[in-house]
Protein backbone atom coordinates (compact mmCIF):
# COMPACT_ATOMS: atom_id res chain seq x y z
CA UNK A 1 0.00 0.00 0.00
CA UNK A 2 3.15 2.37 1.03
CA UNK A 3 4.86 2.11 -2.40
CA UNK A 4 1.43 2.58 -4.27
CA UNK A 5 0.73 5.78 -2.89
CA UNK A 6 4.47 6.82 -2.32
CA UNK A 7 4.97 6.40 -6.20
CA UNK A 8 1.49 8.29 -7.19
CA UNK A 9 2.57 10.92 -4.86
CA UNK A 10 5.36 11.42 -6.66
CA UNK A 11 4.36 11.10 -9.97
CA UNK A 12 1.63 13.89 -8.82
CA UNK A 13 4.07 15.60 -7.44
CA UNK A 14 6.76 15.83 -10.31
CA UNK A 15 4.86 15.00 -13.42
CA UNK A 16 8.25 15.58 -15.43
CA UNK A 17 10.15 12.57 -13.30
CA UNK A 18 11.29 9.46 -15.25
CA UNK A 19 9.26 6.76 -14.82
CA UNK A 20 11.22 4.12 -15.06
CA UNK A 21 13.46 1.87 -12.64
CA UNK A 22 14.35 4.95 -10.55
CA UNK A 23 10.78 5.76 -9.44
CA UNK A 24 10.20 1.87 -8.08
CA UNK A 25 13.30 2.29 -6.29
CA UNK A 26 12.69 5.52 -4.52
CA UNK A 27 8.97 4.33 -3.85
CA UNK A 28 9.95 1.05 -2.77
CA UNK A 29 12.96 2.57 -0.29
CA UNK A 30 10.39 5.20 1.52
CA UNK A 31 7.51 2.11 1.68
CA UNK A 32 9.92 0.22 3.45
CA UNK A 33 11.09 2.56 5.78
CA UNK A 34 7.38 3.10 6.30
CA UNK A 35 6.76 -0.73 7.18
CA UNK A 36 9.45 -0.82 9.70
CA UNK A 37 8.83 2.39 11.83
CA UNK A 38 4.98 0.86 12.11
CA UNK A 39 5.99 -2.62 12.95
CA UNK A 40 9.70 -2.72 14.52
CA UNK A 41 8.29 -3.04 17.80
CA UNK A 42 7.36 -6.02 17.23
CA UNK A 43 10.38 -7.54 15.30
CA UNK A 44 12.23 -6.52 18.67
CA UNK A 45 10.00 -8.50 20.71
CA UNK A 46 10.25 -11.16 18.29
CA UNK A 47 14.00 -11.54 18.27
CA UNK A 48 14.37 -11.09 22.07
CA UNK A 49 12.32 -13.94 22.81
CA UNK A 50 13.87 -16.27 20.34
CA UNK A 51 17.29 -15.23 21.49
CA UNK A 52 16.45 -15.96 24.85
CA UNK A 53 18.09 -19.49 26.49
CA UNK A 54 16.01 -21.91 28.81
CA UNK A 55 18.46 -23.13 31.04
CA UNK A 56 18.87 -23.43 34.74
CA UNK A 57 19.45 -20.42 37.21
CA UNK A 58 23.11 -19.04 37.21
CA UNK A 59 23.94 -21.12 34.65
CA UNK A 60 27.19 -20.28 32.16
CA UNK A 61 27.21 -20.69 28.20
CA UNK A 62 30.66 -19.10 27.09
CA UNK A 63 31.06 -17.78 30.27
CA UNK A 64 27.46 -15.63 30.26
CA UNK A 65 25.18 -16.02 32.66
CA UNK A 66 22.28 -16.70 31.52
CA UNK A 67 19.00 -16.05 33.19
CA UNK A 68 16.14 -18.66 33.21
CA UNK A 69 12.48 -16.90 31.31
CA UNK A 70 13.78 -13.71 31.01
CA UNK A 71 11.00 -12.91 29.08
CA UNK A 72 7.77 -14.63 29.79
CA UNK A 73 5.70 -13.71 26.91
CA UNK A 74 4.83 -11.26 23.98
CA UNK A 75 3.24 -8.44 26.57
CA UNK A 76 5.76 -9.21 29.40
CA UNK A 77 8.65 -8.57 26.95
CA UNK A 78 7.01 -5.24 25.69
CA UNK A 79 6.60 -4.06 29.37
CA UNK A 80 10.19 -4.80 30.33
CA UNK A 81 11.90 -3.43 27.61
CA UNK A 82 9.82 -0.49 27.80
CA UNK A 83 10.39 0.32 31.94
CA UNK A 84 14.15 -0.78 31.45
CA UNK A 85 14.64 1.93 28.22
CA UNK A 86 11.53 3.65 27.68
CA UNK A 87 10.02 3.81 23.68
CA UNK A 88 13.82 4.64 22.72
CA UNK A 89 14.36 0.71 24.07
CA UNK A 90 11.38 -0.55 21.99
CA UNK A 91 13.09 0.56 18.50
CA UNK A 92 16.74 -0.05 19.89
CA UNK A 93 18.17 -1.07 16.12
CA UNK A 94 16.14 0.75 14.31
CA UNK A 95 18.56 2.81 12.79
CA UNK A 96 20.36 -0.63 11.02
CA UNK A 97 16.96 -1.67 9.98
CA UNK A 98 16.38 1.57 8.61
CA UNK A 99 19.89 1.24 6.21
CA UNK A 100 19.19 -2.05 5.19
CA UNK A 101 15.23 -1.68 4.40
CA UNK A 102 15.93 1.66 2.25
CA UNK A 103 18.09 -0.44 -0.18
CA UNK A 104 16.53 -3.50 -0.05
CA UNK A 105 13.10 -2.54 -0.28
CA UNK A 106 14.11 -0.36 -3.47
CA UNK A 107 16.31 -2.49 -4.58
CA UNK A 108 13.75 -5.32 -4.57
CA UNK A 109 10.83 -3.61 -6.00
CA UNK A 110 13.23 -2.68 -8.75
CA UNK A 111 14.58 -5.65 -9.66
CA UNK A 112 11.42 -6.77 -9.98
CA UNK A 113 10.23 -4.12 -11.93
CA UNK A 114 13.07 -3.97 -14.19
CA UNK A 115 12.48 -7.88 -14.66
CA UNK A 116 9.07 -7.68 -15.43
CA UNK A 117 9.51 -4.62 -18.23
CA UNK A 118 11.62 -7.15 -19.78
CA UNK A 119 9.46 -9.98 -19.98
CA UNK A 120 7.46 -10.51 -23.62
CA UNK A 121 3.87 -9.08 -23.21
CA UNK A 122 2.08 -12.89 -23.66
CA UNK A 123 4.18 -13.77 -20.84
CA UNK A 124 3.28 -10.95 -18.53
CA UNK A 125 0.54 -12.83 -17.05
CA UNK A 126 2.75 -16.59 -16.70
CA UNK A 127 2.29 -16.92 -12.57
CA UNK A 128 5.82 -19.46 -13.04
CA UNK A 129 7.83 -15.95 -15.03
CA UNK A 130 6.69 -13.78 -12.03
CA UNK A 131 7.81 -16.13 -9.47
CA UNK A 132 10.78 -16.35 -10.95
CA UNK A 133 11.18 -12.39 -11.12
CA UNK A 134 10.52 -12.15 -7.68
CA UNK A 135 12.69 -15.02 -6.27
CA UNK A 136 15.70 -13.18 -8.61
CA UNK A 137 14.56 -9.81 -6.56
CA UNK A 138 14.19 -11.24 -3.27
CA UNK A 139 17.91 -12.71 -4.19
CA UNK A 140 20.00 -9.81 -4.84
CA UNK A 141 17.76 -7.40 -2.31
CA UNK A 142 19.19 -9.79 0.13
CA UNK A 143 22.69 -10.09 -0.52
CA UNK A 144 23.54 -6.95 -1.08
CA UNK A 145 22.01 -5.72 2.33
CA UNK A 146 22.71 -8.72 4.85
CA UNK A 147 25.71 -6.86 6.74
CA UNK A 148 23.07 -4.80 7.94
CA UNK A 149 20.64 -7.07 9.17
CA UNK A 150 23.50 -8.48 11.20
CA UNK A 151 24.04 -5.65 12.87
CA UNK A 152 20.33 -5.00 13.53
CA UNK A 153 19.97 -8.49 15.42
CA UNK A 154 23.24 -7.93 17.43
CA UNK A 155 22.32 -4.74 18.55
CA UNK A 156 18.61 -6.02 19.64
CA UNK A 157 19.86 -8.85 22.08
CA UNK A 158 23.12 -6.50 23.65
CA UNK A 159 21.46 -5.64 26.89
CA UNK A 160 20.78 -9.99 27.21
CA UNK A 161 24.54 -10.09 26.78
CA UNK A 162 26.13 -7.15 28.36
CA UNK A 163 26.74 -6.52 32.11
CA UNK A 164 25.38 -3.56 33.33
CA UNK A 165 28.08 -1.62 32.96
CA UNK A 166 28.88 -2.68 29.35
CA UNK A 167 27.79 0.83 27.16
CA UNK A 168 25.36 -0.25 24.44
CA UNK A 169 27.22 0.25 21.17
CA UNK A 170 25.56 2.21 17.74
CA UNK A 171 25.24 1.12 13.88
CA UNK A 172 28.72 1.55 12.75
CA UNK A 173 30.54 0.57 16.12
CA UNK A 174 28.35 -2.73 16.01
CA UNK A 175 29.71 -3.25 12.45
CA UNK A 176 32.92 -2.86 12.93
CA UNK A 177 33.25 -4.79 16.11
CA UNK A 178 31.97 -7.46 14.36
CA UNK A 179 34.40 -7.45 11.29
CA UNK A 180 37.23 -6.85 13.40
CA UNK A 181 36.32 -9.74 16.15
CA UNK A 182 34.84 -11.76 14.31
CA UNK A 183 36.03 -11.36 10.85
CA UNK A 184 34.45 -10.37 7.55
CA UNK A 185 32.68 -13.59 6.61
CA UNK A 186 30.79 -12.97 9.66
CA UNK A 187 29.07 -10.31 8.86
CA UNK A 188 27.39 -12.74 6.64
CA UNK A 189 27.00 -15.74 8.70
CA UNK A 190 23.69 -17.28 7.74
CA UNK A 191 22.61 -15.60 4.34
CA UNK A 192 22.76 -19.24 2.69
CA UNK A 193 19.61 -20.29 5.31
CA UNK A 194 17.96 -17.22 5.00
CA UNK A 195 17.82 -17.54 1.20
CA UNK A 196 15.49 -20.31 1.92
CA UNK A 197 12.87 -18.29 3.70
CA UNK A 198 13.18 -14.98 1.91
CA UNK A 199 13.78 -15.79 -1.44
CA UNK A 200 10.18 -17.99 -1.74
CA UNK A 201 8.95 -15.25 0.41
CA UNK A 202 9.11 -12.57 -1.56
CA UNK A 203 8.57 -14.37 -4.78
CA UNK A 204 4.91 -15.48 -3.09
CA UNK A 205 4.22 -11.97 -2.15
CA UNK A 206 5.23 -10.00 -5.42
CA UNK A 207 2.83 -12.83 -7.48
CA UNK A 208 0.24 -13.20 -5.25
CA UNK A 209 -0.11 -9.17 -5.32
CA UNK A 210 0.32 -8.91 -9.18
CA UNK A 211 -2.69 -11.87 -9.34
CA UNK A 212 -4.92 -10.24 -6.72
CA UNK A 213 -4.84 -6.81 -8.51
CA UNK A 214 -5.76 -8.86 -11.67
CA UNK A 215 -8.63 -10.79 -10.21
CA UNK A 216 -9.94 -7.62 -8.75
CA UNK A 217 -9.85 -6.02 -12.04
CA UNK A 218 -7.69 -2.85 -10.35
CA UNK A 219 -6.52 -1.17 -13.10
CA UNK A 220 -2.35 -1.33 -13.78
CA UNK A 221 -0.30 1.18 -12.03
CA UNK A 222 0.00 3.22 -15.34
CA UNK A 223 -3.56 3.34 -16.64
CA UNK A 224 -4.27 4.39 -12.59
CA UNK A 225 -2.22 6.92 -13.15
CA UNK A 226 -2.98 8.65 -16.71
CA UNK A 227 -6.60 8.73 -15.16
CA UNK A 228 -5.50 10.70 -12.07
CA UNK A 229 -3.11 12.60 -14.19
CA UNK A 230 -6.44 13.55 -17.04
CA UNK A 231 -9.16 14.46 -14.10
CA UNK A 232 -6.99 16.36 -12.85
CA UNK A 233 -6.05 18.08 -15.95
CA UNK A 234 -9.63 18.70 -16.57
CA UNK A 235 -10.50 20.27 -13.23
CA UNK A 236 -8.10 22.72 -13.80
CA UNK A 237 -9.30 23.34 -17.33
CA UNK A 238 -13.09 23.47 -15.85
CA UNK A 239 -11.62 26.17 -13.01
CA UNK A 240 -9.97 28.33 -15.77
CA UNK A 241 -13.36 28.19 -17.70
CA UNK A 242 -14.88 29.32 -14.57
Amino acid sequence: MAYEQYRRWIILSFPNFNRGPVLDLLAGSFAGGTAVLFTYPLDLVRTKLAFQVVAPSKSSIHGLVVREHVYRGISDCFSKTFKEAGLRGLYRGVAPSLYGIFPYAGLKFYFYEEMKRHVPEEQKKNIMVKLVCGSVAGLLGQTFTYPLDVVRRQMQVQRLLASNNTEMMGTFETLSSIARKQGFKQLFSGLSINYLKVVPSVAIGFTVYDVMKTYLRVPSRDEAMVEVVTNKRNIQSSSLNT
